[in-house]
């Protein structure tokens, strides 16, 4: 968690944690749940740090006791080294979960302001409510590969930045740096060069056909919904067709009857 974060910054890191709390992506979200969604996602970085200083106390016992060792318990120096070598590594990573936390504090005051509450909320709407089409664009340019296969932080964190490029107006650069960002802190190595991988190909494919093409005019639809209005339209014409043929046909029969009286 970087000192001094930008709004939109931690926003996106609330719409991450917020979204995999999304039960479904069918129906719309209120008011009331984005609150209790960001909430939700306050809640779990709070626990988050909590678990940070409890792993940072076991990890300074851990480097004292190697450091313990190294003088009493090595058997040659070479073995001293390696012992050294361990408590420094082990401290290092305590250091930087201490630091994690002392940032928190200032994390969770941005986290109140309304401009980050806001944009949060605007991510989180997006994936839900255009989580077809954003899938289909990420599925699109995956290669030899299946986003259902992905590991869930990766597939939001994909989710996140195409709703921004797509539907948000965020520059593709800033949006993709963003999320190596956010992988980097959520996923591991292989996770976020994948994910920067993914997006750079989208990017080239938006800048081939045009972010109207990837979008179907922001109101996309997917083409089986598509076909379904399609199919929709040309019965409801083909039923005016046969009411406009029956009443034409009408006043004929009339006319017939009336020959024959």
């Amino acid at each position: 968690m970087a000192l001094r974060k930008q709004p939109r910054s931690i926003a996106r890191e609330l719409a991450l944690l917020s979204i995999s709390q999304i039960k479904t992506k069918k129906n719309k979200l209120t008011s009331e749940d984005l609150d209790s969604l960001i909430l939700a996602a306050i809640r779990t970085l709070t626990i988050e740090v909590q678990d940070n200083l409890e792993a940072a106390s076991a990890e300074i016992k851990r480097g004292e006791e190697r450091l313990l060792n190294s003088e009493t318990r090595a058997s040659d120096l070479n073995s001293a080294k390696i012992m050294l070598q361990e408590a420094l590594e082990i401290s290092q990573a305590a250091v930087n979960r201490l630091g994690m936390a002392i940032e928190f504090p200032e994390f969770l005051q941005l986290t109140n302001k309304e401009q980050v509450r806001q944009y949060a909320a605007e991510l989180i709407l997006a994936v839900n409510d255009y989580h077809r089409e954003i899938e289909q664009s990420i599925e699109n340019v995956l290669v030899a590969w299946q986003l259902s296969r992905l590991p869930n932080v990766d597939r939001d964190i994909l989710r996140i930045a195409v709703a921004e490029i797509l539907y948000l107006e965020i520059p593709e650069r800033v949006a993709i740096n963003e999320s190596v960002e956010l992988a980097k802190r959520y996923s591991d190595e292989d996770g976020f060069r994948f994910i920067n991988g993914v997006l750079r190909r989208l990017s080239d494919r938006i800048k081939e056909q045009g972010v109207e093409t990837m979008t179907t005019l922001k109101e996309a639809l997917t083409v089986e919904e598509t076909q379904k209005i399609s199919e929709t339209i040309e019965v409801e014409e083909t039923s005016e067709q046969n009411q406009q043929t029956t009443k034409k046909s009408l006043p004929i029969l009339k006319q017939t009857f009336s020959d024959r009286d």
